[in-house]
């Protein structure tokens, strides 16, 4: 039977389980291409759900337009949709490849260009899969319409369609993105969309015209992909040498993040979605700052808790005090601690702290994890990256300060890191208010960390906080004498009237958004 002859009405023929078949693949295939898209504006631009949410809008606008533009296409209609697959296929593809190519070769700073591309082809990209699915129910329609009427196509159309979409949606973060790169994962799904469209080339020969050149553009087609796919890892670490100007040393997508370390002339450099961790030269400032001053404040802390700092090198500071018993480090990322343990250079980097008998490693969400706990600490170091995002956004909430406040002993203390009071001046006193509104004493200050320019910290407390006299042997930068300089702030840094961020506003994301986005 051919694929022409409408089917009867016993069983689904080959060529109808096929083509629904590929309703199932272009839903994941074009699923795929908007994540990528996504994720690449988050971590190339800086991550920030506006990155996020302006590619899905402009996707769903475009994939809207190419179901509207479909109606305009009466004859060929398998021809067209072969030709569509393959379009989809290339260009969506190879679109993430494109995307690290062309930020790679841009100077520092100049995004202009990246933007256009992007969304131009997320543009074209979406109208191309939005032509897909109509094509498909009239192809199903005209050629098995002896078992399809108007409900049960769309029933079975749509219900392919989404379970695709579900299965790229759980599977993009967990495992395409850890274990193929988003480069590969892309160029995997374009080769995907290519064999859709060979076998609308086998199924429907009879009825083709110039099949002969279609035959061709899917060998070029698919010859292409399986050349961009075997030579992704090469591609990925040209582009991300030319963006990180070092070498890198490691470099892995874990389902949260892209981690990468550089190792250069002037020492080691790690980085979390692009965005500067720590450089190795200057860190100890950094954490110094970060860790010392709260945990001299207190005296003798037996419990400490470090949220975030899955480096290992705030608990090397935690370590640096002999009164310390145990240790709990939150991490999220599992991979981080991992890496920071397991690699002997990067735990020398952190004094192998990670391996130390007095410190316990959980990963899990912080903010969850604070929910269904009792425990309280002397301490509290709340070193998460800065708030560039909702998800993170929410670590800096009145809420959460709430969940700090019942975790922190009678008289203990904590510490956030908070951004740079000179660049982000705005969002830096939006914290400090953020922690006043909870019933907490605020003692911001600031330090300048060589890698980062000035940067800012809160220490909180139900107690105000006194300038220690002494401090661990062995300290690089923080001395008793030189922080009282460090809790004094200039003019350009000097408190101004901010909103409290809630998770109702979120109004710090906005915020540093602002004030960030004027620096790149």
């Amino acid at each position: 039977m051919s694929a022409d002859t409408p089917t009867a009405k016993h069983g689904p023929s080959l060529a109808e389980l096929l083509l629904l078949a590929s309703v199932f693949v272009i839903a994941a295939c074009g699923l795929v291409y908007e994540l990528a898209a996504g994720a690449l504006a988050s971590y190339l631009l800086g991550d920030s759900v506006l990155q996020f949410s302006t590619v899905i809008g402009v996707y769903l606008f475009a994939m809207g337009l190419g179901s509207w533009l479909s109606r305009f296409v009466e004859r060929q209609l398998v021809g067209v949709f072969l030709q569509v697959e393959l379009l989809v296929g290339v260009i969506g593809g190879l679109m993430p490849a494109a995307l690290f190519v062309v930020h790679s070769l841009l100077p520092p700073g100049e995004a202009t260009v990246f933007r256009v591309l992007l969304y131009a082809l997320v543009l074209l990209v979406g109208t191309l899969v939005g032509l897909e699915i109509p094509l498909v129910m009239r192809i199903l329609k005209r050629h098995f319409s002896a078992r399809y009427g108007l409900k049960d196509l769309v029933s079975q159309v749509l219900t392919f369609d989404y379970l695709g979409a579900l299965l790229v949606a759980l599977a993009f973060p967990l495992v395409l993105v850890p274990h193929l790169g988003l480069v590969r994962t892309g160029v995997a799904f374009g080769l995907l969309n290519v064999v859709v469209a060979v076998w609308a080339l086998w199924l429907f020969r009879a009825e083709l015209r110039a099949r002969a050149s279609l035959t061709a553009a899917c060998t070029f087609s698919f010859a292409l992909l399986l050349a961009a796919l075997l030579g992704a890892e090469r591609l990925t670490t040209w582009a991300e040498d030319r963006f990180y100007g070092e070498d890198i040393v490691f470099k892995q997508s874990s389902a949260y993040q892209r981690i990468v370390v550089t190792e250069g002339r002037a020492g080691t450099r790690l980085f979390l979605n692009g965005n500067l961790q720590f450089h190795s030269k200057d860190e100890y400032r950094y954490h110094e700052s970060l860790v010392q001053p709260a945990m001299a404040a207190h005296g003798a802390p037996k419990r400490v808790l470090v949220l975030g700092g899955g480096d290992g090198m705030a608990v090397r500071e935690v370590l640096r005090h002999a009164s310390v018993e145990q240790v709990t480090l939150v991490e999220l990322d599992p991979l981080m601690t991992t890496l920071f343990r397991e690699s002997p250079k990067l735990a020398a980097l952190n004094g192998h702290a990670l391996s130390s008998p007095k410190l316990r490693i959980v990963n899990a969400d912080a903010f969850g994890w604070l929910e269904q706990q009792a425990e309280t600490f002397d301490v509290i170091v709340i070193d998460f990256p800065d708030p560039s995002n909702f998800a993170l956004g929410k670590l800096y909430t009145a809420s959460f300060y709430e969940l700090v406040d019942q975790h922190l002993s009678a008289g203990g203390y904590a510490v956030v890191q908070t951004t740079s009071p000179l660049i982000a001046r705005r969002s830096f006193w939006t914290v400090v208010t953020t922690i006043e509104s909870v019933g907490l004493t605020a003692a911001p200050y600031h330090a300048h960390v060589p890698s980062f320019g000035e940067w800012g910290f809160i220490i909180a407390s139900r107690r105000p906080f006194r300038p220690p006299t002494q401090f661990p042997p062995g300290l690089r930068f923080i001395t008793p004498a030189s922080l009282p300089a460090l809790l004094d702030f200039p003019p350009d840094m000097a408190r101004m009237p901010t909103e409290v961020n809630r998770l109702s506003n979120q109004v710090l994301v906005q915020e540093f958004e602002a004030e960030w986005g004027k620096v790149h």
